[in-house]
């Protein structure tokens, strides 16, 4: 590609982008030295690389790659038997631990992940780990190495803190001593490399030492006291032994280094690989782009394009389209209309998508490769040439104009401006009927009514305008293909306040071809936004009747396998009860058989009968708690001591013996059974609740006879009642329920004045088949209730 189409369309500012998305140095250079290929396979490997990191990268976050730095020179030096300073080796450390988080980064997690182009590039990693870890162990920083990178620098060291803190004790013994007076401040201090004490210089000979510097006043001198100065000697003796052995430990991890020099070029390679890869895959995120789809017919198909150097949130989203059923697009309209921005956008798209990078537009969108692209775009004016804006232009479309071939792409904004319109014109129309008649893939904007006219009445040709707002004075930025556009001249004028006089004799300068041509451009752009007005309808109601058919399908199917389930279930557990019942009557006959032939008891026989019954109705219970629902959901508030309900869990009837608690439970007494019961499981009924005891007695005949059935309540109550009237309907209830077989049972007096709870206490302690009694509860009813049990 040339460098000016390049200039000219901006490639080089995307580029820029690209890098930024970089993390290395290499891979930022890989990111600029980026041009647009020409190979189908090339530039198809690329988008798949790319469209693999934009997964990635969806999926599980962007890869780190700062530790990728350049080391070929730190290898060439070990190739050639050099040690490696500590800066070297940490850099070769760094990429090695970047070796290895990108290999863990490749690996696929679960098995439903889909291995794509970018595995070959994670599995080449070779990350050395032990190499890696030993660089880190041992080297801390660029001039920090470790205490422990050899048990003999451990051993120096701690030589050496031990010599350090013997020179600090006896200096501070000096300091703080007989030398306290020579001295000019009590401190201990450094003089190349040696420990130094800072003496006033008229003491110079009461201290006994080796002068190693003096102030700028020369009023102090920096001696070195002979008490310490062997100690001195012997602390620069281990700090020489320390340096040689970090030099026999840089030489190891750099001889170890060496070992692996092959393995640690391939990482530098495939991480700057990687990164230049990735890049491209972010910039796409970041561009929320797609990957085109390419093709070598020449046939262009942007779908909602937006230029990437555009605002984000401002730009509008364009539809252009080139190559298939025309291969020369003429776009017209007036000034700051959005022209030029479809030129650029078709040009650099095609540059961007040769160039492995995902373009800003919709799925399925379409290029065509072009071995050139050759636009003539913008001011080309020269003061230093003296050329003007139209002999710049030409010389620029002179030289490219014999290069260009069926697999080129040419742009032209505003062909030929510059010059006498009427000539202009044909110039324009010359060298566009020259390229099209080549089979040259074109697109040209142009304010020229004679190329309007030219698109209309030439095949492969086709008009194109962007949409402008006439009301609000703005373009729509919307490309039209198939319509071409007015200038607006005269509407604009008027919106912005020129007379009406002045426009309509500006109307007479124009001949009726032109005048009856601008009216039929009206009529189709009033025809056009009626259409769109139209089909967006359509559309609209065939994406409603899409969803509701959708939801509906949706719904059957869930019906349907609803259905299904219930029925399986259902044949299931009557499989299940079946068995059960086989199973049971089969044990049941084996039974009888069994008392047909050995002497039986009729007690015997009726207790296996007994069995059968109960599990009979047990399975009738268990299918009519299944159905069982209450009739409506209920309130705490809607209960009160003494309702009548239904506990449906049980298929019993009570009453409410305790008003809902915080949880919503209540208790329920149930003949002599009493029970905590959610309010969920409880249904409120109207009829007065019975209980029926079953009394036996033995005939004469020694057979057994049911008695008579008993109804009582679990509670009596004797508010209102005259004193004697309240004891002989309490003895007559106490009676019947001790007979049901009721305990404890609810008598309800009220409090009052006391009278009538102390006449019922008074009967209630000559009762001998009372057990007990007390006041009720908190709950329970208080000091107005007394609860009866029996014995």
């Amino acid at each position: 590609m040339n460098t000016k189409t390049l200039r000219k369309l901006e490639y080089d500012k995307i580029i820029q982008l690209l890098a930024d998305h970089a993390a290395s140095e290499s891979g930022k250079e890989r990111c600029l030295s980026l041009l647009p290929q020409t190979d189908l396979s090339v530039i198809e490997q690329m988008q798949e690389e790319t469209a693999a990191a934009f997964t990635r990268i969806v999926k599980k976050g962007m890869p780190s790659f700062g530790g990728c730095v350049p080391v070929e020179a730190s290898l060439k030096r070990l190739d050639l038997g050099a040690s490696l300073s500590a800066a070297e080796l940490l850099a070769i450390g760094r990429l090695l631990e970047c070796a290895g988080q990108a290999k863990a980064y490749g690996r696929h997690d679960t098995v439903d992940e889909v291995p794509d182009c970018l595995d070959s590039y994670f599995q080449r990693l070779e990350p050395v780990s032990r190499a890696a870890s030993e660089i880190r162990r041992c080297i801390l920083e660029e001039d920090v190495i470790a205490d422990d990178a050899s048990s003999n620098l451990l051993k120096i060291r701690r030589s050496i803190q031990a010599s350090g803190g013997r020179i600090h004790s006896t200096l501070n013994s000096m300091v703080n001593g007989s030398m306290r007076n020579y001295l000019q401040d009590a401190i201990v201090t450094m003089r190349g490399d040696r420990y130094c004490l800072p003496v006033k210089a008229e003491y110079r000979s009461q201290v006994k030492g080796m002068i190693h510097d003096q102030s700028s006043t020369g009023s102090t001198l920096f001696i070195e006291p002979m008490a310490i100065v062997k100690l001195n000697n012997d602390l620069m003796e281990l700090h020489a032994k320390e340096q040689e052995e970090i030099q026999v430990i840089l030489a190891n991890l750099s001889t170890m280094a060496a070992e692996h020099s092959d393995e640690i070029r391939v990482d530098y390679e495939m991480l700057t690989n990687l990164d230049f890869i990735f890049a491209r895959g972010s910039f796409a995120v970041d561009l929320n782009g797609s990957r085109p789809v390419f093709n070598q017919e020449g046939r262009i198909h942007i779908r909602e394009g937006r230029h990437p150097l555009l605002d984000k949130a401002r730009v509008v989203p364009t539809t252009i389209r080139l190559g298939d059923e025309f291969d020369l697009l003429i776009v017209t309209g007036p000034n700051t209309g959005g022209k030029t921005v479809s030129l650029k956008t078709t040009g650099l798209f095609t540059l961007m998508g040769q160039a492995g990078l995902h373009i800003p537009a919709l799925d399925r969108s379409e290029l065509a490769v072009f071995t050139e692209v050759y636009a003539d775009i913008g001011d080309e004016q020269s003061i230093e040439q003296s050329l003007s804006t139209f002999s710049s232009h030409m010389t620029n479309i002179v030289s490219f104009l014999e290069q260009v071939d069926e697999h080129s792409l040419v742009l032209f904004d505003e062909l030929g401006a510059g010059t006498d319109p009427t000539e202009g014109a044909a110039l324009a129309i010359a060298i566009l009927s020259s390229l099209h008649r080549r089979g040259i893939r074109t697109m040209a904007t142009t304010h020229y009514s004679e190329l309007k006219v030219f698109a209309l009445t030439t095949e492969g040709v086709e008009n194109a305008c962007c949409e402008f707002d006439v009301e609000t004075l703005r373009p729509t930025y919307h490309l039209l293909i198939g319509i071409p556009g007015k200038s607006n001249a005269f509407a604009i004028s008027k919106k912005l306040g020129l007379s009406d006089e002045i426009i309509e004799e500006a109307r007479t300068h124009l001949s009726d071809q032109e005048e009856s041509f601008e009216e039929l451009l009206s009529d189709l752009e009033h025809s056009r936004r009626t259409i769109e007005k139209e089909q967006a309808e359509i559309q609209a109601y065939k994406e409603e009747l899409e969803m509701l058919r959708r939801r509906t399908k949706e719904k059957q199917e869930k019906l349907d396998a609803q259905r299904d389930r219930i029925i399986r279930e259902a044949n299931e557990k009557a499989g299940r009860i079946l068995q059960s019942a086989k199973d049971y009557a089969d044990e049941t006959m084996r039974n009888f058989r069994k008392f047909g032939k050995e002497n039986i008891s009729a007690s015997e026989m009726e207790k296996e009968r007994e069995k059968l019954r109960q599990k009979m109705a047990k399975t009738s219970s268990s299918v009519s708690l299944e159905k069982a629902k209450p009739k409506k959901a209920y309130k705490p508030s809607d209960f009160k001591l003494g309702t009548a309900v239904k506990v449906l869990s049980m298929n019993l009837t009570g009453t409410v013996h305790t008003l809902p608690d915080s949880r919503g439970n209540v208790e329920v007494q149930m003949g002599i059974l009493r029970s905590k019961v959610p309010i969920t499981d409880l249904d409120i009924i109207d009829e007065p609740v019975s209980y029926v005891s079953k009394q036996t007695r033995r005939t004469s005949s020694g057979k057994m006879k049911m008695g008579k059935s008993l109804s009582v309540s679990p509670e009596i109550n004797l508010i209102g009642r005259t004193t004697d009237e309240a004891v002989a309907l309490l003895d007559k209830y106490l009676d019947d329920a001790y007979l049901a077989h009721i305990s404890p049972v609810r008598v309800v007096h009220g409090k009052g004045t006391g009278a009538l709870r102390n006449a019922v206490h008074q009967y209630l302690k000559r009762q001998k088949h009372v057990k007990s009694y007390r006041l009720g509860a908190f709950g329970e009813g208080d000091a107005g209730v007394t609860i009866v049990e029996f014995k």
